[in-house]
């Protein structure tokens, strides 16, 4: 860490769309959390409009009842497990340490189900800016511990 951030204290993380608003709800945070809500719901009813005509050019290629079904499950499956992981996201940090193989080829797959994503962004928009829980709960804990190395710097420079 640098002497400027030891004399200024830990600083909150930016969100994205939010900044550091999240911190006071101040600076238009309402509106950034109605505004992204809105945007991430516009983007998936377009998202899935898209995927819609893609499912028509499977049915007008009459490829068979069972390729449209295999493609409808496949991205009901995605956008379910885009979903789950996006929620997730919002109330605790990847494990780094996890196999870094095993996230590159879930990629695909959250690619696929970007709807799902999209739906969890909207939704946790009702409630706080996505990841809000999770970042002002580390930004405590970091002014906690800047405080008590503060007090404790303190206390040793009077005992001199």
């Amino acid at each position: 860490m640098s002497d400027e951030s030891e004399a200024t204290g830990p600083r909150p993380e930016p969100i994205r769309f939010f900044g550091t608003t999240w911190v006071d709800h101040d600076g238009g945070y309402a509106l950034r959390r109605v505004g992204a809500g809105a945007g991430a719901l516009v983007t998936a009813a377009a998202g899935a409009l898209v995927l819609r005509f893609g499912y028509e050019g499977l049915t007008i290629a009459k490829v068979g009842n069972l390729v449209n079904i295999l493609v409808a499950v496949a991205f009901a499956v995605c956008t379910a497990l885009a979903f789950r992981r996006t929620w997730e996201g919002f109330s605790r940090r990847p494990d780094h340490a996890a196999d870094a193989s095993a996230e590159r080829s879930m990629q695909s797959m959250l690619l696929i189900g970007f709807i799902g994503s999209l739906l969890a962004y909207a939704l946790r928009t009702l409630t706080e800016a996505p990841g809000e829980n999770l970042r002002r709960k580390e930004y405590e804990e970091a002014l906690v511990r800047y405080e008590r190395r503060r007090a404790k710097s303190g206390k040793r420079g009077k005992r001199r």
